[in-house]
């Protein structure tokens, strides 16, 4: 076993450990009360004659105060070896689900639904539920606050909360367990039980500003929409159909009927007036040193890169056009999910890879959009543009604008005032002297040239 296994064993089991800070606390406060109430007179000493009636109602408050806490500490013990039997008999446990809130419109929020039946609150005392997950990292603990009542009845069937979740990592997480904690009125005590809880979550990517464009589908599905201009379609060497009765013999290709004995004809350029599918592309191939995949700025990069391609996918599904949106690695989505929900969980689930390059990756014909980062190889962008027409629209997303801001204030407000609070934070002020910076600086400078010099429309985020 090694260190980080020891750690995190010792954490585990450290949440089955009643006592907290606040037992001490409390326990100091009341022996500290009971020394001054029950302190015996002096002898010699003449007392005030209002002195007895205080003491009489302080001795009255501290034996009210310590038998509220007593009964609270006395239905948690309660309550939990309930719930322990509960468990045991029934098989209840902590359910969740994770749900995405778009409806305020400008980020995407994550929440987690928790739901606990048959269980009984103690009297002035709380239920709280924690998960970890991926390599056992905990979240901070959630309430079971409200109450959900069973049908056509009064009586409660469970005990429900919902909590924002705010994770670092826009990706896919895999839960690994949970806990559920009763507490009493002063949380003196914390008793907890293990939950079994397996799944996957993700989170979700947020909008940022948005940069719109005017792109024109490339690929045509149905006769639904009419374009202004004619799109050219067919027509490449490759397009062939089997001989008819009423084809030009002209276009017979004779070297596959030398080959194949069969006969085909080239199917003849067209010019179309129909388009109805915008094929929307996002490579996340990151042309870098293997060694920093695993780096926190290239973690910070990734969720700063799927936040602009996000936004950049919710602007332009706005439009009168149906999205497609094809991405560069598979993923297991269900299929009934609503497209731009299918949408965020892919970009979400997206990282950083060398599988597919740009090359094998987009398509120049029906391609209308693609999204490029500063890790993206310049030659490779360079040979992909040569093939891409005036229609093509590319965004490019610069990465290390993810790591910008006021340097002086920032400096001084992290040195003084605060110190780093994330990992983003921490980064931003190690950025000026980093290697990395230097590398990517001077891709996205290569990049821009070659934007230049193409004929599509670019645009940076």
């Amino acid at each position: 076993m090694n260190r980080k296994q020891i750690k995190w064993k010792v954490r585990y089991y450290w949440q089955y450990f009643p006592f907290t800070l606040n037992t001490v606390l409390c326990g100091l406060a009341g022996w500290s009360a009971y020394k001054v109430l029950y302190k015996p007179t002096a002898k010699g000493e003449d007392p005030s004659p209002f002195l007895p009636f205080i003491v009489l109602m302080g001795k009255m408050a501290l034996w009210f105060i310590a038998g509220l806490i007593m009964l609270s500490v006395l239905s948690t013990f309660v309550t939990y070896f309930y719930y322990l039997w509960l468990k045991s008999k029934k098989g209840y446990k902590l359910q969740v689900e994770f749900t995405t809130d778009t409806k305020k419109g400008k980020k995407n929020k994550l929440f987690l639904n928790a739901r606990l039946e048959g269980v009984v609150r103690p009297v002035l005392g709380f239920v709280k539920g924690r998960l970890f997950y991926d390599d056992n990292i905990f979240t901070d603990r959630f309430g079971l606050l409200s109450n959900k009542q069973k049908e056509k009845s009064l009586m409660r069937a469970a005990i429900t909360g919902r909590s924002r979740m705010s994770l670092p990592d826009i990706k896919e997480y895999e839960l690994k367990g949970g806990f559920v904690y009763f507490q009493d009125m002063l949380h003196l005590f914390t008793l907890a039980s293990a939950q079994p809880i397996a799944g996957y979550f993700y989170q979700p990517p947020v909008l940022t500003n948005e940069e719109d464009a005017e792109v024109f589908p490339k690929k045509t599905e149905t006769m639904d929409v009419r374009i202004e201009q004619l799109r050219r379609v067919e027509g490449e060497p490759l397009n062939y159909k089997d001989f008819e009765s009423g084809d030009d013999v002209r276009r017979i290709v004779w070297k596959v009927y030398a080959r194949s004995r069969e006969l085909v004809v080239r199917v003849p350029e067209m010019y179309e007036p129909y388009a109805s599918h915008l094929y929307f592309y996002a490579s996340f191939h990151a042309s870098v040193n293997a060694r920093w995949m695993n780096e926190g700025y290239l973690k910070e990069m990734l969720n700063y890169y799927k936040n602009n391609v996000w936004t950049i996918y919710d602007t332009l599904s706005r439009k009168e056009w149906e999205m497609r949106y094809i991405p560069d690695l598979s993923f297991n989505i269900p299929e009934q999910l609503p497209e731009n929900e299918k949408c965020a969980r892919i970009i979400s689930n997206s990282s950083w890879h060398k599988d597919m390059s740009l090359q094998q990756y987009f398509n120049p014909k029906s391609g209308t959009v693609l999204c490029i980062s500063s890790l993206t190889d310049p030659q490779e962008l360079s040979n992909v543009l040569d093939r891409c027409d005036a229609a093509t629209v590319v965004y490019f997303v610069k990465l290390s604008k993810a790591f910008k801001h006021f340097a002086p204030l920032g400096w001084v407000a992290r040195i003084i005032f605060r110190p780093p609070q994330d990992r983003l934070s921490k980064l931003r002020s190690r950025w000026t002297f980093s290697s990395i910076r230097l590398q990517v600086s001077r891709r996205e400078k290569e990049i821009e040239e070659i934007l230049k010099r193409s004929q599509v429309i670019s645009a940076e985020l």
